[in-house]
């Protein structure tokens, strides 16, 4: 080598060696990037485009996820607005320059569409942001892109495979890509738990939060009812539906309920929320389990018991009472009825509301007829593995003044309110623990989804809170619990689920799921 080629590379070297090496934002959590903002040693820019690379890299690539439907084609235009404005002016709230994905039923007024997963939807663009995508852009959000669902926020068929959408195809599990990631917040959760985001909104009706976050091994919230805005989702039932937060720690959760929450005028339900702006994470300690006392749910749907799993409760009531809570062990409460009630309040509702969302967006649908009509037409894309059994039911149901209807509200939400609230008050509970999901199974495109244990029913159909954090694996697959508050209790039941959360530090990113992995 000559001399000048050898001083040329020792100069590259050294060139070299004064570059910072790519920076890694996995895991990183919201109070980290923005003290990294603050210092100047990122921006939100950077963000954005690290994010890019990941959904290229395990998304689109790699195992193919497929957590995320479309990306925000403004993503990096509002990061930039964003990183300026923290120059000149500071943060604009506790998202500032935070990349966030949304749930694929949540309107945005953006080039991106709100499809719910559905072909005949895939080219619907909103004209206006739903009231939450407003309240999270006041809070200085960048809106990522829109995430993978189970398609009609798995109300089509009551054999369909959990985070399947015609538009996006099978989301697979971040911990074990042939296991199904639970639904319908399915690519929210995946997205999430694989870095794909540093949070998501996903949307619940009965367990479309809180399984798939537990399933996927994150945080999900699943606040009371009424606390978020539901104008300008694709709705399934007004009874139950909720938008939540779903993150990877119960601090980024709260802060990301904190910039959803408000009351709005389009939805009759936030009117009963609390007045005035609750900072969610303003509270949150590491001895918030002392002195409460939680009643251990031990009862729940599915198909059967799972050792492992009832061993992972067991150690989950063992850490409550070590971090200080008083236990109440053996609650009960009655199911009977209710789920059967809840079938027939959903397909009610569901006929009822998505007609009134249809006749105000601009969606090339104006009818659950013309949707079925639609999937027919297409089945050989839209229905390749299962059918639409559920629109067919609800299109044959009647209006909300129908007895049908009336008596089966009662035995579903006004049963579960009253049989869930008087345990509240009779065992003098702060919450409930229970197991919030079993191990995730084999994605199956035959016979369907095949759950094994949940929870969720007892909150969605009461429209309680719910908090689901991680409790450990079984197999290498994430297991959660779940925390049940009282209505608009949401803050003391976020300060429950952090105490846990920060007592047992049981989230693992994939990559770490045991050394047994290759």
């Amino acid at each position: 080598m000559s001399v000048r080629s050898t001083c040329l590379a020792a100069a590259l070297s050294v060139v070299a060696a004064c570059v910072d090496p790519p920076r890694d934002f996995e895991e990183a959590t919201i109070a980290e990037l923005h003290d990294q903002m603050q210092r100047g040693e990122t921006t939100s820019e950077e963000l954005v485009r690290w994010y890019r690379g990941r959904i290229e890299t395990l998304d689109r690539d790699g195992p193919r996820l497929r957590a995320v439907l479309e990306e925000n084609p403004d993503a990096l235009l509002t990061a930039r607005a964003l990183d300026e404005e923290w120059q000149s002016s500071g943060p604009r709230g506790p998202l500032h320059g935070i990349p966030v994905l949304l749930k694929g039923n949540i309107d945005t007024a953006d080039r991106m569409a709100t499809s719910a997963g559905s072909l005949a939807l895939a080219e619907h663009h909103a004209a206006e942001d739903a009231f939450l995508v407003g309240q999270l852009r006041d809070a200085g959000a960048v809106i990522l892109g829109k995430a993978n669902l189970s398609e009609w926020a798995n109300f089509r068929s009551r054999r369909s495979s959990s985070g399947w959408s015609s538009l996006g195809g099978q989301t697979s599990n971040a911990y074990d890509v042939t296991r199904n990631p639970c639904g319908s917040s399915s690519g929210s959760a995946v997205g999430v738990a694989a870095n794909l985001t540093v949070v998501a909104v996903g949307t619940e009706t009965d367990g479309s939060i809180v399984c798939p976050s537990g399933a996927n091994g994150i945080v999900g919230i699943k606040p009371t009812l009424g606390l978020v805005s539901r104008s300008g989702i694709v709705p399934i039932a007004h009874s139950q539906d909720t938008a939540g937060p779903m993150a990877r720690n119960v601090r980024d959760a709260a802060i990301l309920l904190t910039a959803m929450a408000g009351p709005d005028p389009r939805d009759a339900a936030t009117a009963g929320a609390p007045a005035g702006v609750t900072d969610y994470a303003a509270a949150l300690a590491a001895d918030g389990l002392d002195g409460a006392r939680i009643g251990v749910l031990r009862s729940h749907t599915g198909a059967g018991s799972n050792p492992a799993v009832e061993a992972l409760l067991a150690s989950a009531v063992d850490a409550i009472r070590g971090a200080g809570a008083e236990v109440v062990d053996g609650i009960e409460i009655d199911l009977s009825g209710v789920r059967e009630a809840e079938y027939e309040v959903l397909l009610h509702e569901f006929r009822h509301d998505l007609a009134a969302y249809l006749e105000t967006a601009n969606a090339p649908l104006e009818s659950l007829a013309e949707l079925i009509a639609f999937n027919d037409a297409h089945a050989d894309t839209v229905m390749p593995h299962f059918g639409q059994d559920l629109l067919l039911a609800a299109e044959r149901r009647g209006g909300l003044d129908s007895a049908n209807y009336t008596a089966a509200l009662a035995a579903s939400r006004d049963a579960m309110r009253e049989r869930l609230g008087a345990v509240f008050v009779e065992q003098a509970l702060d919450a409930l623990i229970a197991i919030s999901n079993g191990p995730a199974w084999k994605t199956d495109h035959v016979n369907g989804d095949h759950f094994t244990i949940g929870s969720s029913t007892y909150a969605a159909v009461s429209g309680f809170p719910n908090v689901t954090v991680p409790a450990g694996f079984v197999a290498d697959l994430p297991i959660g619990v779940s925390f049940i508050g009282q209505p608009f209790a949401d803050a003391e039941l976020i300060g429950i689920a952090y105490a846990f959360e920060q007592a047992t530090l049981a989230r693992r990113p994939p990559r770490e799921r045991g050394s047994g992995d290759e």
